[in-house]
């Protein structure tokens, strides 16, 4: 695993990025859903369970930002055991080959949530316990996943220009 920082920048000297922004927002929106929750349980015995169609949103939308800025500062999760046992001339192959199957599947991602989030709006489906337009929950995902791929491609060409 790679724990060293990257050279290019560091969290201390990089201004917080979008994603880094909006993941606080949605840590807190998430906290005081939960939180509203745990009160009425506690003072009422009654629960907000229809909330719960909010922070399963909301958790989906944390993954995609943390995904994104976690590649922003190229502190993704991987296991490079087998790219260190290469020969050093195949290590920048490896990493363009890392590039493009991760690309490749937020790509897939946003293609089929798209999908998705289009029958889900044609057909007028709704949510289960708010009645709400079940849409409203999935858009995240495709827009999310294309914000990503960009995230990538950006990231990759300053990193390699």
């Amino acid at each position: 695993m790679n724990t060293e920082s990257p050279p290019h920048e560091t969290e201390a000297s990089a201004p917080y990025t979008i994603e880094q922004i909006l993941s606080g927002i949605v840590m807190g929106l998430i906290v005081l859903i939960t939180f509203g929750n745990v009160l009425a349980r506690y003072f009422t015995s009654q629960s907000f369970a229809a909330t719960e169609e909010f922070s399963i949103a909301l958790l989906i939308v944390l993954s995609f930002l943390g995904s994104s800025a976690a590649f922003a500062f190229d502190r993704h999760i991987r296991v490079d055991f087998f790219v260190r046992k290469l020969p050093r001339s195949w290590h920048a192959a490896a990493e363009w080959l890392s590039f493009a199957v991760t690309a490749s599947l937020f790509a897939f991602i946003a293609f089929y949530a798209g999908r998705l989030t289009w029958d889900q709006y044609r057909f007028e489906e709704t949510s289960p316990a708010l009645g709400v337009p079940q849409w409203w929950y999935t858009v995240w995902m495709p827009v999310l996943a294309v914000a990503l791929v960009l995230r990538l491609v950006l990231t990759r060409m300053r990193r390699h220009a």
